[in-house]
């Protein structure tokens, strides 16, 4: 009984500079973009008053867009685009900070005491989310994509350099989930003409919903109605990534993440007809080896999705666009002849994944 009545205890991250004179106190690592708002980065720093003196200690808030290696950095080049810089003093505090505490950094502060100070960071709702794309095997060095940091230093002014004996970095993310409501039934038909042929074949395909969770089978539903005088002999259906990477001009890239071939119930001679249905996992697990491909953003060495498609366009800024593109294609009876159809559906994170791609 006594087990059940204890109130269960908040996780908070921390992180001590070199010397231990400053230390680091998040509740999450983690922060969503609702559209309208993004969850405000709040925390606590514990100083040393001692080791500061006169000095002041300032923290900022980066993210950044890396679209080189690291290790290709020379001669003081670097391919890395800052996209937005949020710095405030937080020792001593500002008298016309007026910002009432969260209830975080009132609980951190009373157990912490005199020497905690509470930081308070508002990302706009327009920056990207975090993304990396996956490097290849003998890739060192940070990998390419958008990445955020957490930074408290010792400085006499907020312009100064920082020294990493007395500084914290925290990595964290910026992540989007998608809304619960699902959309319309994604579907679409096409038909095709062939030189000497009367009728046409006709194609359609539909989803079995528009968005998807991580590790979600999707479902594709087909039907064949075949009226020319040419035989299907098999279905092939595959899932792709396309990736939009917006800097100097957008420049798209694109990768199939799942794929399957069907040949049950075929040949679809003419005047016959088809319905099946499909399904695909697209999973990380399976693309280990495709090199650039868009992963949700990571924190050091653990787990991540592939990325969840963008709601809308792309961000503002440098950054990315992820879709993701459900492709048909019969494949006719010589071989020649491939074509198809293509369905936009959408991968979403749910609450036990780390990170989506922005809105």
């Amino acid at each position: 009984m006594e087990d059940n009545s204890k109130r269960q205890g908040t996780r908070v991250f921390k992180k001590s500079s070199p010397n231990g004179k400053i230390t680091v106190y998040l509740g999450k690592r983690d922060f969503v973009d609702h559209i309208t708002h993004v969850d405000p980065i709040d925390g606590v720093v514990l100083i040393d008053p001692e080791y500061l003196k006169d000095r002041k200690v300032f923290g900022h808030v980066l993210a950044a867009f890396r679209y080189g290696r690291e290790d290709l950095d020379v001669l003081g080049l670097t391919f890395r685009k800052d996209l937005y810089l949020a710095s405030e003093q937080i020792f001593p505090l500002d008298p016309n900070n007026k910002r009432p505490l969260t209830r975080l950094q009132e609980r951190l502060i009373k157990k912490l005491g005199p020497n905690a100070f509470p930081f308070f960071f508002e990302l706009p709702p327009h920056c990207p989310a975090s993304v990396t794309l996956q490097p290849a095997p003998g890739d060192m060095g940070k990998p390419c994509g958008v990445d955020y940091e957490l930074k408290a230093y010792v400085g006499d002014t907020v312009d100064d350099k920082p020294h990493k004996r007395n500084s914290v970095r925290l990595a964290i993310r910026k992540v989007m989930y998608a809304p619960i409501k699902q959309g319309e039934q994604p579907s679409v038909e096409v038909s095709k003409e062939f030189m000497m042929s009367p009728n046409k074949l006709h194609l359609e395909a539909s989803l079995d919903k528009e968005l998807y969770y991580h590790g979600e089978t999707v479902a594709v539903n087909v039907h064949i109605q075949n009226n020319s005088n040419k035989s299907v002999k098999k279905i092939k259906v595959s899932i792709r990534q396309f990736a939009d990477i917006c800097l100097f001009s957008t420049a798209q890239y694109k990768c199939t993440v799942a794929e399957t071939e069907s040949e049950d119930g075929c040949p679809v001679g003419p005047g016959f007809t088809l319905s099946k249905v499909l399904h695909l996992t697209p999973l990380l697990r399976n693309n280990k080896d495709k090199r650039g491909l868009a992963l949700d953003g990571q924190l050091k060495h653990e787990d991540t999705n592939l990325a969840s498609s963008s709601m809308e366009g792309c961000p503002v800024g440098p950054g990315f666009s992820i879709s993701k593109v459900f492709t048909l294609t019969p494949l006719l009876s010589n071989n020649r002849d491939k074509w198809g159809l293509a369905l936009d559906g959408k991968l979403k994170d749910e609450d036990t994944n780390l990170a989506s791609s922005t809105v």
